[in-house]
C-alpha cells in the first residue's frame, strides 16, 4: 500500500476503536505516521487526548500493558510520561481485526488512548530545530536530568510478575533477528560495505558481551529519547512516546539523545550538558562514559535496520543515504580503533 492507503486504512481502525473510550462523538485528525498511526482527538473543541493504532506485530497486548505499567509509575515518582486513559470497559487497550480487503489472516490493530499534553517538539530527525543553540543546551541539561531519574526509579522499581518488554541488548541489537531488522540487508548498502559492517557487528558484539549488562548502568529505558519525543512547555519537558522501552544500557539512550548530532558543531556542548544533567541526579563515571562510541554504532545498526524494514516510507526514502554515509564512517573509525 501506498502511504495514502496506509493513513486511511489506520484512519478507518482509529474511528472503530475510539468508541471503546468516547461514548459522544469526537474529531480525530492524524498527527504522525510512521511507526504507528497517532491520532490527535477533539471533544468539544478542545484537545482531549490522542489515540494510537499500533502496526501489527511489533508489540502483543503484554507488551503494551507493560508499557503502561511503567510509564505509570514513573508518573507516581514525578517524572512526566504519558497517562493513559481506561476505556469504558475498564480497559487500557481495544483489539480490533482489520476487515477491509480479501485476505484469509485479518491482521490485529491494538489501540490505545493517552491524554493530551500541550507543547512543542524539541526538534525531528528530519528537519532543524527552530530554536537557540544555547536554549538546546539548556533543554539537554534538564534531559539529561531527566534521563537519570528515568534510569534512577527504572532501578529501584519492581516490575510486576508478567512485564514483559523487548531487550536492548547484544542480542538484541546484533544477533540474528535485531529487534529492529537485519541492517546488513539495506539494499542501498555495497558489498564492500556490507562486509565493512559485518566486522564492525562481530567487533561490537563482543565488547558489549565484555562490558555486561551490570544493573548500575543496564536496565528499563525510554529508548527513543529523541527531540521529536520531547514535549517542551514553558519550563516543563514531557517525555513521549515510550513504543520503543525496554531493556538496555544507560549509554544507549544517551547515544539515541544525541545521534542525529553526530558530525555537527553543537554536538560536544549537548554531549556535555546532556552528560552534567544526568551527573546531577545518577553517576555517570568518565571510565563507563567512555564507552559511548560503541552505542553510537549499536544506535546507527538500528537505524540502518529500519530504513530497511520501512524501505517504502517516504522518512526510509529522505533518510537512507545520509545514514548510511555517518554508519558506515563510524563502523570504519571503530575498526580502526584497537
Amino acid at each position: 500500500m501506498s502511504d495514502a492507503e496506509e493513513i486511511r486504512r489506520y484512519e478507518e481502525i482509529a474511528h472503530q476503536a475510539i468508541v471503546h473510550w468516547y461514548a459522544e462523538p469526537v474529531e480525530l485528525s492524524l498527527l504522525k505516521y510512521r511507526e504507528n498511526a497517532v491520532f490527535k482527538v477533539v471533544r468539544d473543541g478542545a484537545n482531549d487526548s490522542v489515540i494510537r493504532v499500533h502496526r501489527p506485530g511489533y508489540h502483543n497486548r503484554l507488551s503494551l500493558q507493560s508499557e503502561i505499567a511503567w510509564t505509570s509509575a514513573l508518573n507516581a515518582a514525578g517524572i512526566n510520561a504519558p497517562n493513559y486513559r481506561v476505556g469504558l470497559a475498564g480497559e487500557h487497550i481495544a483489539e480490533l481485526v482489520d476487515t477491509a480487503g480479501g485476505v484469509e489472516q485479518k491482521p490485529h490493530f491494538l489501540c490505545d488512548v493517552i491524554e493530551w499534553v500541550d507543547g512543542e517538539q524539541l526538534g525531528s530527525i528530519t528537519g532543524e530545530t527552530e530554536i537557540s543553540d544555547q536554549a538546546m543546551f539548556s533543554t539537554y541539561r534538564v534531559l539529561g536530568g531527566i534521563a537519570a531519574r528515568v534510569h534512577n526509579q527504572s532501578s529501584a522499581w519492581i516490575p510486576p510478575p508478567d512485564f514483559k518488554r523487548h531487550a536492548w541488548n547484544a542480542e538484541g541489537l546484533l544477533g540474528d533477528n535485531p529487534v529492529w531488522g537485519c541492517f546488513w540487508d539495506l539494499e542501498a548498502l555495497a558489498p564492500d560495505q556490507i562486509k565493512l559492517l559485518l566486522a564492525a557487528r562481530a567487533k561490537l558484539r563482543s565488547a558489549l558481551e565484555q562490558l555486561g549488562e551490570h544493573p548500575q548502568y543496564y536496565g528499563l529505558i525510554h529508548a527513543d529519547m529523541l527531540p521529536e519525543n520531547i514535549l517542551v512547555n514553558g519550563n516543563n519537558l514531557n517525555l513521549i512516546d515510550f513504543d520503543d522501552c525496554g531493556f538496555g544500557w544507560h549509554l544507549f539512550e544517551v547515544a539515541t539523545s544525541l545521534f542525529f548530532y553526530l558530525g555537527e558543531p553543537i554536538f560536544d556542548p549537548l554531549l556535555e550538558a546532556f552528560v552534567a544533567g544526568y551527573r546531577q541526579h545518577r553517576p555517570m563515571p568518565d571510565e563507563h562514559l567512555a564507552h559511548l562510541p560503541l552505542f553510537f554504532i549499536a544506535r546507527g545498526f538500528t537505524y540502518l535496520g529500519w530504513l530497511h524494514t520501512r524501505r517504502a516510507t517516504d522518512t526510509a526514502m529522505e533518510l537512507t543515504e545520509d545514514v548510511t554515509v555517518a554508519v558506515v564512517e563510524l563502523a570504519m573509525e571503530f575498526l580502526d580503533t584497537p
